[in-house]
């Protein structure tokens, strides 16, 4: 041992974590910059054409801010079409849980730049045109080009946005979320007939709407690149096919997935693809976000584990072997290089045991594992997990229980984690499971003394 009682090996693993670490933040700052650097650019096209200097009535100033919000709407919708077009190094920088947050909030902020565009404008070309709203919204559409379709456009963003809050998603399947959303990208091309003939700042000068154009076209290009000829190629190069599919438990299958050079993914342990096995009778076109239960072996296979929760993930119990795979990925900061003290605590809920028993077949130091369950009968690799603990060193604990039961509600508690791990407070906390548990769990991990930095989540939810 050193002088600062970690081994070499680990202190060497924690520089190497802190350079990548450094790397990450610089092309963050980066990203940011890029970002920032666009909205500047198109401020600055606001104002060459007019934004601050034109403006002598109220009629004016409505106008003009309408057609700012108009613009950054516009430019932002696109920043919402990178946040999930699957860009590995933006993935790597802030993980896909963060960036479902990200855009989430940008696309709220989208639609309410779009729909003050729309009150602004409207208002403003009535007071100047010195006409009704409702006959100015009449002459919009009957004379300007593009104004149908980018009202289409609007509505469909509106049912979009409204379909991605919490007490909707909910409540609708899946599949019919996915179909919704797949629409936003009909809303922006729609937008777009309007934008270039109408934008006063794109119709001043020819630069200015070659810049616009390639806005859009480096959008596309990055889209089509990373969700459609990414995943074919990786299809085309590995061959990924299902060998194998096994009943692990009630509800909960395993599939071994097998294919031409593996090891050249890259995958860490804790991260998960985006799976779409093409015989799931009309659900091809879905995918959907799965955690490795084993990494790559010598036989050139890995392993997801599925509880089936819904129409799509119980049809996974009925494929066959030799089923063709399109898999994304991989993705997820759920890993040891986020680590940064030499203790760990690993918590696992239900089927959240997928990413857990990856890191803990990986993962060095001083480790302890809770895995928490209901029912005895939902512990999922009950003789895996035990032989790992005893191979790799690590405390393996089972909490068994129903938080609904009497004395039930202390289960996992502040308290009741420093029982089982009296240092957790000097602990790096991963913590894998359904969203309510997690919630609750990180609460507890937060009282028990460990700071929010050394705090990592990967919530299982579609």
């Amino acid at each position: 041992m050193t002088e600062l009682g970690l081994s070499l090996p680990t202190r060497m693993a924690a520089r190497h974590r802190a350079r990548r670490r450094a790397h990450t933040l610089a092309f963050g700052i980066t990203v940011w910059a890029v970002v920032a650097a666009n909205a500047g650019v198109i401020t600055w096209l606001w104002l060459r054409g007019g934004g601050v200097s034109a403006v002598h009535t109220w009629g004016d100033l409505a106008t003009s801010t309408g057609r700012l919000t108009g613009l950054l709407g516009a430019y932002f919708a696109l920043v919402q079409v990178l946040l999930l077009a699957r860009l590995p190094w933006l993935e790597r920088l802030t993980g896909f849980d963060r960036l479902t947050v990200w855009h989430r909030r940008n696309g709220k902020l989208t639609l309410y730049l779009v729909l003050a565009h729309v009150v602004l404008i409207t208002i403003g070309y009535a007071a100047m045109d010195r006409i009704g709203v409702p006959s100015e919204i009449s002459r919009l559409l009957s004379s300007y080009p593009g104004m149908i379709t980018a009202t289409v456009g609007t509505a469909l963003m509106i049912v979009v946005v409204i379909s991605s809050l919490v007490i909707v998603r909910r409540r609708l399947p899946y599949e019919w979320w996915y179909a919704v959303h797949f629409t936003a990208y009909a809303a922006i091309a729609l937008s777009w007939f309007h934008e270039i003939p109408t934008g006063n700042e794109l119709t001043i000068h020819p630069v200015a709407a070659d810049y616009w154009r390639s806005l859009f076209l480096a959008t596309l290009a990055l889209l089509v690149l990373f969700r459609i000829v990414q995943p074919l190629a990786r299809s085309l190069v590995h061959g990924l096919r299902v060998e194998e599919v096994a009943v692990e438990g009630p509800g909960v299958v395993s599939l071994r997935i097998g294919g031409r050079g593996l090891e050249r993914l890259r995958v860490q342990a804790g991260q998960f693809f985006l799976w779409r096995f093409l015989s799931v009778r009309g659900r091809w076109w879905e995918a959907h976000p799965f955690s490795l239960s084993a990494l790559p072996d010598d036989s050139g296979s890995l392993r997801i584990t599925v509880k089936g929760v819904g129409a799509y993930s119980r049809r996974l119990a009925e494929l066959m072997p030799g089923t063709r795979v399109l898999a994304e990925g991989p993705f997820g900061t759920f890993t040891d290089a986020v680590r940064r003290r030499d203790k760990v605590l690993l918590i696992a809920g239900g089927i959240g045991i997928t990413p857990v028993r990856t890191l803990l077949e990986e993962i060095d130091g001083d480790v302890a594992v809770l895995y928490r369950v209901v029912r005895e009968e939902d512990v999922v690799f009950r003789d895996e997990l035990d032989a790992l603990a005893r191979e790799r060193g690590a405390r393996l604990e089972y909490v068994v229980g129903d938080h609904a039961a009497p004395g039930g509600e202390r289960l996992l508690s502040a308290e009741h984690l420093q029982e089982f791990v009296p240092d957790v407070a000097e602990r790096e906390v991963f913590l894998c499971g359904p969203p309510a548990m997690t919630h609750v769990i990180e609460k507890s991990v937060r009282g028990a003394g460990v700071p929010r930095a050394y705090v990592h989540v990967e919530r299982f939810a579609l």
